[in-house]
C-alpha cells in the first residue's frame, strides 16, 4: 500500500512553485554558502527511539544532499528537556538543529521551562507523523476494542495499562479517560520494557509505539486492537483507528519536526524546509516510512509554528483530567 502523504495548502503552493522554477532551471538558493562546516543535529532522546531513528535518516539524507556531514548528537535527560534547552541557547547559525517530537508538546503543556517551547525556536518543518498501538496480553478474553470496553466495564480496577512516560502515557492516559474505563495506568522508564510486561501478562493492555509492537504482533503474546491516529495506518491497515472502534473522537499522534535556535536566518530556514520537502517525496523515503508506520506530513514553518500551541493545549488538558502530576 503506498504511504499517504499529506500536504497543506501553503505545501501545495510551494510545490508548485518548485515545480515552475524546475521548468526554467535550477531554483535559487536561499542560502549560498551553506552549510560550509559539519552541522550538529541533537536528538534529545536516547540511540534507538524514534527521535533518533527519525534524525539518523533524515541527517544521511542532508549529508548526502548538502556535501558535509550532519552529526546527531544524542543528548537524552528529563524528557528530552535537557537537549532541547542545548539548542535553544546555540548560536543561531544553522549548524545546530534540534529534532522534536510531540514529546516537546508535551512538555510545553504541562512544565516550567528554562526556554520557552514556541519562541526559543525557528522551526524548519514536518518530518511526518505516526500512531501508536493499543494491543493486549493474547490470554485476554477480547478480540476487538469494544470486546475491551465491554470487558474493562466488567472487571474496573483490574487492569492494568503499560505504558512508557512522556508522549505515550500522555496518550494512554487520554485512552483511559475517554474510554470511561477504571485501569491501573502503570508508567514505565521505556516502551520496551512496558510492551513486554503485557506480553508477559503482568499487563493485560499496552500502549506504545507501533514500530516497536509491529515485530510481535504475530508471536501470540500479544493481540493488536488498534491505532491511535486520525486514519488507519499504511503499516497495518487491518487494524482500525480507537476512534473508529468504540471510543469516538480519539485521536493521538506522535510527530517529529526539525528546528534550530531563534534568530536563525530566513534563508538557512527556507534551504533546510525545501530539503525536508525534496526529502520526503522521496520514493526511498516513502518506502521507509511506509515500513514503520509513519506518514510523511509536509509543512511550511509558519504551519509547524501554528500547530505547536494546539498541541500544547491539548496534552495541558489531558493532565488536567486525568490528574496528571506536573512540574
Amino acid at each position: 500500500m503506498t504511504p499517504f502523504v499529506r500536504l497543506s495548502f501553503a505545501a501545495l503552493l510551494a510545490v508548485a512553485g518548485s515545480v515552475n522554477a524546475a521548468q526554467t532551471g535550477a531554483p535559487e538558493d536561499p542560502a549560498p554558502g551553506y552549510p560550509a562546516r559539519p552541522v550538529r543535529m541533537i536528538v534529545p532522546f536516547p540511540p534507538g527511539g524514534s527521535n533518533d531513528i527519525m534524525g539518523r535518516y533524515f541527517g544521511n539524507y542532508l549529508t548526502e544532499r548538502l556535501g558535509r556531514q550532519v552529526v546527531l548528537d544524542n543528548r537524552a535527560g528529563a524528557d528530552g528537556i535537557i537537549g532541547t534547552e542545548i539548542v535553544a541557547r546555540a548560536q543561531p547559525d544553522g549548524y545546530t538543529l534540534l529534532v522534536a517530537s510531540a514529546a516537546h508538546a508535551v512538555n510545553g503543556g504541562t512544565r516550567k521551562l528554562p526556554y520557552d517551547p514556541l519562541d526559543s525556536f525557528a522551526w524548519i518543518g514536518m518530518l511526518g507523523l505516526g500512531p501508536s498501538v493499543l494491543s493486549v496480553h493474547a490470554a485476554l478474553p477480547v478480540n476487538s476494542l469494544r470486546d475491551l470496553l465491554a470487558h474493562g466495564k466488567a472487571n474496573p480496577g483490574k487492569l492494568v495499562l503499560s505504558t512508557s512516560g512522556g508522549y505515550a502515557q500522555f496518550s494512554a492516559e487520554l485512552f483511559h479517560h475517554m474510554s470511561g474505563l477504571k485501569l491501573i495506568v502503570v508508567v514505565y522508564k521505556g516502551g520496551f520494557p512496558a510492551l513486554l510486561d503485557a506480553m508477559a501478562g503482568q499487563a493485560q493492555i499496552n500502549i506504545g509505539s507501533l514500530i516497536q509492537t509491529l515485530p510481535h504482533m504475530n508471536t501470540g503474546k500479544i493481540r493488536a486492537l488498534a491505532t491511535t491516529g486520525a486514519r488507519r495506518s499504511a503499516a497495518a491497515p487491518d487494524l482500525p483507528t480507537i476512534a473508529e472502534a468504540g471510543v469516538a473522537g480519539y485521536e493521538a499522534n506522535n510527530w517529529w519536526a526539525v528546528g534550530a535556535p531563534a534568530g536563525t536566518s530566513a534563508g538557512i530556514v527556507n534551504k533546510l524546509n525545501m530539503e525536508i520537502a525534496r526529502y520526503l517525496k522521496l520514493p526511498d523515503t516513502l518506502k521507509r516510512f511506509e515500513a514503520e508506520g509513519v506518514e510523511a506530513e509536509i509543512r511550511t514553518p509558519a504551519e509547524v509554528r501554528k500547530m505547536l500551541p494546539v498541541e500544547m493545549a491539548k496534552w495541558a488538558n489531558v493532565a488536567k483530567v486525568a490528574n496528571i502530576r506536573t512540574q
